[in-house]
């Protein structure tokens, strides 16, 4: 059985001044985003360039902090949002929603794809890839912050939290910075290594992630204010997960049976 490391969730304080684990997250994401996303560009035949990826990663970004927090307040802590409308501003203390970022990246690549006169398939298949690590890097920053913690279990690795209770549970924010970070990572950085259909790696990316969110929902306590839907397992993270799952699969299965020829490279 293990103990949870009550880990200060403040990385650097100087005074009034504070930089939080949880942001420093998010910089690391998009830094790693960015490096990768440079690196893809030295792929004989592709049509991205070095010096474009500084704008995409900043698209990417304004639209995963906006759309994360505001879909986190919307989905999952309207009341507290009622009562102090600035608690969407308060980033620093957690609470970002996965689906809410990844709407505010679809609406970002849109306006990118757009602005640069690429389709939204084109770029979502080239930015996937790069995504991995940050979600990896957000649930190191959840288990800093001591949140989104496990069910009970008996299971060796078992963790108490001890703000929490004394029953030993599932780290599940370790579970998915695993899932989540580096094995979807290994996964998709492979898959995209070759020319593939237009669509296709951005199915894989949807597919993917919603199988493993999936699965992890069943060892996760869902937030409580919300609870379990149905049946003591059912959670609004698999309600918003499984659509993923069916779109990515039906994503993919379109990209191979087009006629057009089109790839994303």
């Amino acid at each position: 059985m293990l103990t949870y490391p009550d880990i200060d969730p403040v990385a650097i304080s100087a005074g009034p001044f504070e930089v939080h684990w949880y942001g420093l997250m998010y910089l690391i994401a998009f830094l790693a985003g960015w490096w990768l996303g440079r690196l893809r560009t030295r792929r004989p035949g592709t049509t991205w360039k070095a010096e474009e990826i500084g704008d995409l990663v900043f698209y990417f970004a304004l639209g995963a902090i906006l759309g994360g927090r505001i879909g986190y307040t919307l989905m999952y802590n309207l009341p507290g949002f009622i009562d102090d409308p600035l608690v969407i501003l308060r980033i620093w203390q957690g609470g970002m929603s996965y689906h809410g970022g990844m709407v505010g990246v679809f609406i970002a690549m849109w306006l990118y794809g757009r602005h640069t006169h690429r389709t939204f398939f084109f770029v979502s298949d080239y930015l996937a890839p790069l995504v991995p690590i940050g979600l990896g890097a957000g649930r190191i920053g959840n288990f800093i912050n001591g949140e989104l913690w496990g069910r009970p279990t008996d299971l060796p690795w078992g963790m108490v939290f001890p703000y929490v209770d004394a029953l030993p549970r599932h780290p599940s924010m370790l579970y998915e910075a695993l899932l989540e970070g580096l094995a979807f990572f290994i996964i998709l950085w492979v898959y995209s290594r070759k020319p593939r259909p237009t669509m296709a790696v951005s199915g894989l990316y949807l597919l993917v992630y919603g199988v493993f969110r999936f699965l992890v929902e069943f060892v996760r306590v869902p937030d409580a204010h919300i609870g379990y839907l149905a049946l003591d397992w059912l959670t609004m993270g698999h309600l918003l997960t499984l659509p993923m799952i069916v779109i990515g699969a039906a994503f993919m299965v379109y990209a191979y049976r087009r006629k057009d020829g089109a790839v994303s490279w």
